[in-house]
């Protein structure tokens, strides 16, 4: 693996009373895919967030490379350019279409050519199976079809790392399989990536590193096989039978 590209050092993150990030430390390599996974309101989202500086941490630093992620810093705007985010919800402007939803930030914020943005943003629709549906408005648009173009809006602004936030869980069944094959696809260019999802055989598949989260903290942190072969903590070991037993429901519906 190459350079440290991202380094959380000691961060605690709090809604009111409740601690939500407790102490966590974490390094993400150049071309490093770490899936977080969890349960439902361990801090996984909240993580994400906060190295987007979405959420203001109380204590602890966010570092990428050698500069701090702070929001009041002169150098944030420029930062947070290099942090790409696509969240479970899409965030599409419904009066933009497709295209002109990708469009928006690269000329608008980073100043680029327009027609060297819109060649950029038709090559990658192509890519990622949407040829043809730049003219398309997000309600002309599958749900499949619309994280697609979120996707597509966080490469053209070039980022150094890509936080992936359970960007399958408002889809379908059949609309996931779509929008995982685009994220293997990117972890096969060696893209440095943090993928919040509760797909657990994708999981397996993409990650270098699987971080298990539980109340806050980072109970396990171990490449895949080892995670979902042998789990070291009882807790993770729980959450791992849980999702087989209702994978076995499932098929007997």
């Amino acid at each position: 693996m190459g350079e440290i590209l991202l380094k959380m050092e000691h961060v605690t993150k709090r809604f009111g009373d409740h601690i939500v990030l407790n102490d966590i430390s974490l390094s993400v390599r150049r071309g490093e895919v770490i899936v977080i996974i969890g349960p439902s309101g361990c801090g996984k989202s909240t993580l994400l967030r906060c190295i987007n500086a979405l959420e203001e941490i109380e204590s602890g630093e966010i570092w990428l490379r050698d500069e701090k992620i702070e929001s009041r810093s002169k150098r944030f705007p420029a930062l947070r350019q290099k942090i790409g985010m696509v969240f479970q919800n899409y965030e599409l402007f419904p009066h933009l279409t497709a295209l002109g939803n990708i469009q928006l930030a690269p000329v608008k914020v980073q100043g680029r050519n327009q027609a060297e943005v819109q060649a950029e943003a038709l090559g990658w629709l192509s890519r990622v199976g949407l040829a043809g549906r730049e003219k398309s408005y997000p309600r002309e648009l599958s749900g499949g079809q619309k994280q697609r173009v979120a996707i597509v809006r966080a490469l053209c602004m070039h980022p150094e790392i890509l936080l992936f936030d359970e960007i399958t869980a408002a889809l379908d069944p059949e609309m996931v399989r779509e929008v995982l094959d685009v994220m293997l696809d990117l972890a096969s260019q060696g893209r440095t990536m943090l993928i919040v999802t509760h797909e657990m055989r994708f999981a397996r598949a993409v990650a270098d590193r699987i971080l298990f989260l539980d109340k806050g903290k980072i109970m396990e942190d171990s490449d895949p096989e080892t995670f979902f072969a042998h789990a070291r903590t009882e807790r993770a070991r729980h959450f791992l039978d849980t999702f087989e037993f209702n994978n076995e429901r499932l098929k007997k519906l």
